[in-house]
């Protein structure tokens, strides 16, 4: 197997008992932790009303941990473009790159404002028989968003992002402009020039975030830009995310061939009874997510097993189960790497959560010793 590169995908989550000053500490070294290891990017999610995640903007987060971190890239998994313009995310950007230029990623979503476009999405070419690619890997049955996109938290949710009256932008239009930005070519149609200063010429490494074959998926291959799938956000679908991307790619200025990270969610320990154990949090973590609430402080072990389960909570995040890589450090690479045969990942991004902040760096450090073990100089190669 080939040197794959290991990143972080870091969510600031915020431990039952601790405050968002906590986590937002605790993220800051877990950075300086993993930028020790090798690890080769470390990335920080977007949420919003979330009373469990602190990490509601990437760039004031990055700013922080670009001061205290030195090599490691920095980046945004993703910037949630349904709220914002193009020129506020370039300047954004381009002020980090103006005092630590050629450090960060910026990672685009569409999510953050009005509801998904509906497009159609590109039928994965890997074949999924009883739940399980050709290597092993699963691959639950879909999961339907509809109820927690129907839900009224949403609809307060895109209130409170969006100015009164404001719509969003045609999220392929919205990327085209970010590029043109960068790039000093921004004209409007009537010819007036912008300037993104600072913004323009910004050493930034470019990327779509999708979950599907659909939209994101096109725009990233159709201009030739780094995709990143999230098997962690949507195992059903990580493989038509990326077949999808390939099938639509186009050579650029940027690539000469498509560019896969997948995202996985995983615990390691010592040993498999204890990861077990350190990861009870996260099923009542899901929950609380995908029934609209909002994610709930991560709770401890005990916490989590005192939550009473009904079948319709079990069916929620059963995908999710099922797909979080949980155990000892061979155990969990062994699923690592299916996940890369898999997908035909360049990269591969790791998000863990755990109640205590030492157990995670634990994991990590698990982890990486174990990638350094079966060949690999460090996590990033």
């Amino acid at each position: 197997m080939s040197d794959i590169p290991l990143g972080v995908l870091d969510l600031v989550p915020i431990p039952s008992g601790s405050t968002a000053r906590d986590a937002l500490r605790n993220s800051v070294d877990l950075a300086q932790q993993t930028e020790r290891l090798g690890y080769a990017r470390y990335w920080f999610a977007e949420h919003h009303l979330n009373p469990g995640v602190a990490g509601t903007s990437p760039a004031v987060v990055l700013a922080l941990t670009a001061s205290a971190t030195s090599t490691i890239r920095l980046g945004s998994g993703a910037v949630q473009l349904g709220h914002r313009t193009a020129l506020s995310t370039v300047e954004e950007f381009g002020l980090l790159d103006a005092l630590h230029p050629g450090r960060f990623d910026l990672g685009l979503g569409r999510s953050g404002g009005g509801p998904p476009a509906e497009r159609a999405t590109v039928p994965t070419a890997t074949p999924v028989v009883d739940g399980r690619a050709p290597n092993g890997l699963v691959i639950p049955p879909r999961f339907s968003f509809e109820r927690l996109l129907g839900s009224p938290r949403i609809a307060l949710h895109r209130k409170l992002l969006l100015l009164p009256g404001a719509a969003s932008q045609d999220y392929a239009e919205q990327i085209d402009d970010i590029l043109a930005l960068l790039a000093g070519t921004y004209r409007s149609p009537e010819g007036v020039e912008a300037r993104a200063v600072p913004g323009e010429g910004a050493d930034v490494e470019l990327w779509i975030l999708g979950s599907s074959g659909g939209q994101s998926a096109e725009v990233a291959g159709a201009r030739g830009l780094r995709f990143a799938a999230n098997y962690h956000v949507s195992p059903a679908t990580v493989l038509e995310a990326v077949d999808g991307y390939r099938s639509f790619f186009q050579p650029s200025d940027v690539l000469d061939k498509p560019y896969v990270s997948v995202s996985a969610d995983v615990v390691v320990a010592e040993d498999d009874t204890t990861a077990r154990e350190l990861a009870a949090g996260y099923g009542p973590w899901v929950r609380s997510i995908r029934t609209a609430e909002g994610a709930i402080e991560f709770p401890t072990p005990e916490e989590a097993r005192a939550h009473t389960w009904s079948e319709e909570d079990r069916e929620l995040v059963q995908d999710r189960l099922d797909t979080q890589f949980v155990g000892s450090p061979g155990q969990v690479a062994d699923r690592l790497e299916q996940l890369q045969e898999a997908t035909g990942a360049d990269e591969l991004l790791i998000t863990t959560i755990t109640h205590d902040h030492a157990d995670r760096v634990r994991s990590y450090r698990l982890l990486a010793e174990e990638w350094r073990r079966r060949g690999h100089a460090s996590p990033s190669g």
